[in-house]
């Protein structure tokens, strides 16, 4: 029988917390200040010297707002390094904008998909359940951008500029989800009623046609063709290309093959065995688009291929859950920049895989590893562009200790050249499929 809690028991924890002055410091701190600000370790903060031995140079940090794009927003500013240093340009960004609005509209045909796939399945149940809690949203991963890229291509961001919606997506969001719950249970209906594929493709058709005048109204119409003007910084000299496609622009100013880079990730759970790959069910942007599909690897390699890459003068993309032990106002990540334990007289203790196991943690955000510190060929810190915007941070940019890079980073993103010829074969592995629950199904979205 369970046991309820009782007066003589609130009495004993309460005398024990009067038995130790220090305690009523501590609470006096802590509720004028904060947690975080009572508990914050000045020796942790001292030591994320922003000074690396091997960093790329990047520029100015850009600024998703009070929108989830980081995910989206991080994989640009990679490609953006690129086209900065080939062509000689100064804080040139590609449009956001451009990639959300085709995020949105395939995510919206993927949820319907999914609705119609799983028509049998029972509207109570654990899978229909999950797929209605989120319709769409700005989150996402990697190859879901890639999936966006390789079929819409990309554009300069003066060509599609940021809207009010964009940079502040939870109106837009909650619109959208309204209509895609209503289109989904219309879907269902259709199917009860003994209706075939075919019919309920035909609704789907016309429910995308309101899904896609909300996403024009509210973020404009991605251009077809546009023109591309720019100026090189440093031979002052100014050029321009009329009429070129997104696909074009990619193909010829990014010039990158994304099927040559891979998601690399680190989860330690006993139902993901190292150097075997995987995949997520019902995770996807656009249909038939590029999968999602992961190697999982112990964390020394998943390091030992982002130094590679950083060395090689190529910045890194990377998830990890940035809401647990950073400070962001002064861009610590740093397992030890808050002293909860002494603090509270308590231990916080579970491990990277019982943080995933019993979601404490997850991926909840994606960012861009630009230097790492090597002493003795070993990492102790790493440089991380964010995308705040410059008030946080050393001018946007974070200081994350390497001891916070083995607990709270899940994945990157490089190429596969870097791997060895084990991994590249582990690589090549058909995938596990896990469900979509999975904390390796979650998206980076913090905003």
């Amino acid at each position: 029988m369970a046991k309820e809690i009782s007066t003589s028991m609130v009495e004993k924890y309460s005398e024990k917390i009067q038995a130790k002055p220090k305690n009523k410091i501590i609470k006096d701190a802590v509720m004028k200040n904060g947690i975080n600000a009572a508990t914050l370790n000045n020796d942790s903060v001292v030591s994320m010297n922003p000074v690396f031995s091997e960093e790329i140079e990047t520029g100015k940090v850009t600024d998703q707002k009070m929108s989830g794009r980081c995910w989206m927003f991080s994989a640009l500013n990679t490609f953006r390094h690129k086209l900065n240093k080939a062509f000689d340009l100064k804080d040139f960004e590609l449009s956001q904008n451009y990639t959300l609005f085709w995020d949105k509209f395939e995510k919206s045909n993927y949820f319907l998909e999914s609705i119609i796939e799983t028509a049998d399945e029972p509207l109570e149940g654990r899978l229909v359940s999950w797929l209605m809690t989120t319709p769409q949203q700005d989150g996402g991963q990697w190859d879901m951008l890639v999936s966006i890229i390789e079929k819409y291509g990309i554009v300069p961001k003066q060509v599609m500029p940021e809207t009010f919606q964009s940079s502040r997506t939870v109106e837009l969001n909650r619109l959208l989800n309204t209509k895609l719950r209503e289109d989904a249970g219309a879907l269902r209906k259709l199917h009860e009623q003994g209706k075939s594929n075919s019919d309920l493709e035909a609704a789907k058709d016309e429910m995308l046609e309101d899904i896609y005048r909300i996403l024009v109204l509210s973020l404009g119409e991605p251009p077809k063709k546009f023109d591309f003007e720019y100026r090189d910084e440093e031979k002052k000299e100014f050029h321009r290309e009329t009429g070129i496609t997104p696909q074009e622009f990619f193909k010829k100013y990014v010039d990158m093959d994304l099927n040559d880079y891979v998601s690399i990730i680190n989860a330690p759970t006993k139902d993901k065995p190292f150097n075997k790959t995987y995949t997520v069910q019902y995770l996807g942007t656009v249909v038939g688009g590029h999968k999602i599909k992961y190697l999982n690897v112990d964390m020394e390699t998943l390091k030992k291929l982002a130094i590679s890459q950083i060395k090689d003068k190529q910045t890194v993309w990377f998830g990890c859950d940035v809401v647990l032990y950073t400070e962001p106002k002064l861009g610590v990540m740093d397992k030890d920049v808050f002293d909860y334990d002494t603090a509270f007289s308590t231990e916080f203790g579970l491990t990277k895989a019982e943080r995933l196991d019993y979601h404490e943690s997850c991926l909840t955000h994606a960012m861009v590893l630009t230097g790492v510190n090597l002493v003795d060929g070993k990492p102790n810190r790493w440089k991380v562009e964010n995308s705040w915007g410059e008030t946080r941070g050393n001018k946007g940019y974070f200081v994350m200790s390497d001891k916070w890079m083995d607990e709270f980073t899940y994945q990157i993103v490089v190429n596969k050249k870097y791997l060895s010829d084990e991994l590249k074969a582990a690589f090549e592995q058909k995938p596990t499929v896990l469900k979509p629950w999975d904390p390796m199904g979650a998206l980076a979205l913090t905003k």
